[in-house]
């Protein structure tokens, strides 16, 4: 059953198009991501489709027993009234008696007039089972308080209570559901994340998304749509088929622009060489020749950057904390806190919401003192710092004028250096963009000028809080393999799992009362580790577990956690995977000289070394073994 058509669509922004003439379909079952840069248009594809916006031309159909839900990045409540009455918003009789039981619930002043009346109005229509559903619902966002005005809440509250309502939408009603969620995971802890994908994969819905969590997007979506360039690519599969088929595809595109390049050059030859006056047969060459132009002037945006930097130098002395405290009031953020920074640090920060994470940061970096205790810094220690803040703009200005406020160039590792400009470019700031007003930057643009912006100061000491917020993943992929790159200190706190999976190899995880562990491993790492500790409590909600269980716990094969490589060990390996053949050889050669005539004192130190290569061959092989493990 085809739940949406769409036919010839097409949506610019002013001057600049979004799309142009495209056309799917949605099919029952199907589970999509959209995949573009921001600014190019998933966000109002999503309008579209939820029937919010309209497009210039084309047509979109949706059937007709198909319910519609979206789910927006900046939620719209009615601001004077409470959590409870926005979450139930809906007029349905299931919604409105499960409102009713929940106010009485939360009602102090209640005679039991109104429990009584909320108790009988459940038993009439059965909807004890989907009250269920919404507490599940409500604690694992964490949302309680239902009274609350939504006017007092934070951002990430309103995101959630946001969410809450969408899934409780959605859960009453019996059609065919259509849901389209817009960055659904920002705002989430890991542990929200989770759950979400096994809700959405419990329910029978069809999904429809944008989304930067690539485990999230692995573990809910089955096709893959990528804008790119006005046009729409379709995938099937996970992100890392997407990958290898986005990769073969460029190739494929490129192939063809270098052939028309070729065609181009000899055509154009022609083209200059024709009277005006031209025959039928000349005048089919030359529209040809003006397809064949549009396809050799093509270009192709390969979002692969590789740039290495001439960071300012690490000294001996990175970063030290001596038995440092804080406090505020009764809580503790920091009880005797020590610990060394080394070179080529690759730490990751990872805690519950008010665990002390961002005053940890700000007591590093000197931006709030400790209670007691020493923080020291080195003298070359130039730090980064990418807060959620956000981008602060003092006046208006052009992209290409505010990066050329910090620095007019940017100093490369191997000498020379490129331009602001050029920097720009390779975070996906197009030579058109550059000019662009701060002002008119959407979101998602500002954030990523914010990231560039620390990074082209040229730190050696990179601090990200929340990096992939409001990023879209061909930048997301950029700040990777930038960052993988990155030969300074790198400090990350994020709740997104896969870009911490692929640049930090332990971490700090924050778990309250100012405890802090050092884990020695990557955060799926420690999400495994965490649930088999989970499983190998022997109580579970104050229940004891049975003789079976425990021995089924027991029995249990314990994890181990592989270790990802720090910068500095990933460095040492590469070295010994050059030495240990240089080593042999060596060692070759030392017995081919060894059966000529020598004197006594030449195979005395042929021998001598021999016994030296031997014994570094075999601490070698043995260290490059640990690490390789």
């Amino acid at each position: 059953m085809h739940y949406v058509t769409v036919e010839n669509l097409t949506k610019s922004f002013g001057i600049k198009p979004l799309f142009s003439n495209i056309t799917f379909h949605i099919n029952e079952g199907d589970k999509i991501a959209i995949i573009a840069k921001n600014g190019s248009g998933k966000s109002t594809l999503l309008k579209i489709l939820s029937g919010q916006d309209v497009a210039d031309s084309g047509k979109v159909w949706i059937h007709k027993e198909v319910t519609v839900a979206l789910f927006e990045q900046d939620p719209k409540f009615n601001e004077e009234l409470s959590i409870l009455d926005n979450i139930f918003h809906a007029n349905h009789p299931v919604v409105n008696a499960i409102r009713d039981y929940e106010l009485a619930c939360e009602s102090t002043d209640d005679d039991g007039t109104l429990m009584s009346q909320a108790l009988e109005k459940m038993d009439e229509l059965n909807a004890w089972d989907f009250d269920t559903k919404v507490k599940q619902i409500l604690g694992k966002l964490n949302i309680h308080h239902l009274n609350q005005d939504v006017k007092t809440l934070s951002g990430g509250q309103r995101k959630r209570v946001a969410l809450a309502q969408t899934l409780i939408d959605i859960g009453f009603e019996h059609k065919h559901i259509l849901l389209i969620m817009d960055e659904p995971t920002n705002h989430l802890d890991v542990e929200m994340v989770e759950w979400l994908e096994h809700y959405l994969n419990q329910e029978k819905i069809t999904l429809i998304l944008v989304t930067h969590d690539r485990y999230f997007l692995d573990a809910v979506c089955n096709n893959i749509w990528e804008i790119d360039g006005s046009t729409i690519n379709f995938y099937k599969g996970d992100y890392e088929t997407y990958m290898e088929q986005k990769a073969a595809r460029i190739d494929s595109e490129m192939a063809t622009i270098d052939k028309a390049k070729n065609l181009y050059r000899k055509e154009l030859e022609w083209m200059r060489k024709q009277p005006k006056a031209r025959t039928t047969k000349s005048k089919s060459r030359q529209d040809n020749f003006y397809d064949v132009e549009a396809v050799a002037k093509k270009r192709i945006e390969d979002n692969k950057v590789s740039l290495q930097m001439k960071m300012n130098r690490l000294g001996g002395k990175i970063a030290e904390l001596k038995k440092v405290y804080k406090s505020f009031d009764e809580k503790h953020i920091l009880k005797g806190f020590d610990y060394t920074f080394n070179k080529g640090e690759r730490l990751g920060i990872i805690g519950k919401n008010g665990a002390g994470k961002s005053t940890f940061l700000q007591i590093l970096q000197g931006e709030a003192e400790p209670d007691s205790g020493k923080v020291n810094i080195g003298d070359t220690i130039v730090f980064g710092n990418f807060s959620q803040q956000g981008l602060e703009i003092k006046e208006d200005m052009r992209v290409i004028e505010y990066v050329k406020n910090i620095a007019e160039n940017f100093p490369l590792a191997k000498g020379g250096t490129i331009s602001a400009a050029q920097f720009l470019e390779l975070f996906l700031f197009s030579p058109d963009q550059q000019y662009t007003y701060l002002s008119k930057l959407s979101g998602g643009e500002k954030k990523r000028l914010q990231l560039l912006a620390v990074l082209f100061r040229n730190p050696n000491f990179l601090i990200l809080d929340e990096p992939t917020n409001d990023l879209d993943l061909p930048t997301l992929g950029v700040l990777e393999r930038f960052l993988s790159d990155f030969g300074g200190c790198l400090l990350i706190v994020s709740h997104d799992r896969y870009f911490m999976d692929r640049l930090v190899d332990h971490l700090f995880v924050f778990e309250g009362e100012g405890k802090i562990t050092d884990f020695p491993g990557n955060y799926s790492d420690y999400r495994i580790w965490e649930k088999t500790r989970e499983r190998n409590d022997t109580t579970v909600k104050g229940t004891q577990l049975s003789t079976e269980e425990k021995a089924e716990v027991m029995a249990a094969p314990e994890v181990k956690i592989k270790r990802k490589l720090s910068f500095k060990e990933q460095k040492e390996l590469e070295q010994l995977e050059q030495d240990m053949p240089t080593l042999e050889r060596e060692k070759v050669e030392i017995a081919q000289k060894m059966t000529e005539n020598n004197s006594f004192e030449e195979l005395q130190k042929l021998s001598n070394r021999a016994i030296e290569i031997t014994q570094l061959l075999e601490s070698k092989e043995l260290r490059w073994l640990e690490l390789s493990e």
